[in-house]
């Protein structure tokens, strides 16, 4: 599943992101890589979502959740 489709509170597992080259090495110094576990924060079902990676908050928009995949953890 996608991490737009991810429920507040959830913990998750990054699987695979489908990005360009850029995009992913952005989110890899954000901490946010394949084989990492993340929480949804906050899912208002609009703007961007709210993630708990490592020991921060990040905030990423919708396009870029939807191009990240998940497992449940």
């Amino acid at each position: 599943m996608t991490l737009n489709m991810a429920a507040p509170n959830q913990d998750v597992r990054v699987v695979a992101i489908n990005g360009g080259l850029k995009m992913k090495q952005r989110l890899a110094d954000l901490g946010l890589n394949q084989g990492a576990t993340i929480r949804v924060l906050n899912d208002s079902g609009h703007g961007a979502l709210i993630l708990a990676v490592k020991d921060s908050r990040l905030a990423i928009g919708r396009g870029m959740a939807h191009k990240i995949l998940v497992e449940p953890v």
